[in-house]
């Protein structure tokens, strides 16, 4: 499949959680295992100081992290975490906000990813470096977005 048609595909069928968190895939590379997402965030996602919750934004860099494994495996495959690390380095608000998730080692049994998140602006809000174990999935449950 070609990275457009990777990128149509993930998006039409996608975890519950794209829908939660408003999830847009926007590009995809699989030679490099990248992708780039935005989230389109309203209040209901904020902490009492008006803040994106900080559990939703490890949320959106763990699906980011996620995808770019996914996307250079070129397989059915689901990336247990096996640990995360989340940098918070500005608060992220509402509006739209943007995560680009990059695969940086993918070996036989373990996989070493990254994702940044941005606002509209391009100002850098969190980072994350996750490790995870990936396993076949031959039976995703995803939920077709119309």
């Amino acid at each position: 499949m070609t990275n457009e048609e990777v990128r149509e595909r993930m998006n039409r069928f996608a975890p519950p959680t794209a829908a939660f968190l408003k999830t847009e895939l926007l590009a995809v590379d699989q030679d490099a295992g990248t992708v780039r997402m935005a989230f389109t965030v309203g209040p209901e996602l904020c902490n009492p100081n008006g803040s994106v919750q900080g559990g939703i934004v490890a949320a959106m860099l763990d699906d980011a992290a996620a995808y770019s494994a996914i996307v250079f495996s070129k397989r059915k495959i689901f990336v247990p975490t096996l640990e995360m690390k989340v940098s918070f380095f500005a608060a992220a608000k509402t509006g739209r906000l943007y995560a680009d998730g990059r695969c940086v080692k993918f070996g036989r049994t373990i996989a070493f990813m990254e994702a940044d998140l941005t606002d509209e602006d391009g100002k850098l809000l969190a980072r994350l470096s996750t490790t995870s174990a990936p396993r076949d999935l031959p039976n995703p449950k995803l939920v077709e977005r119309k």
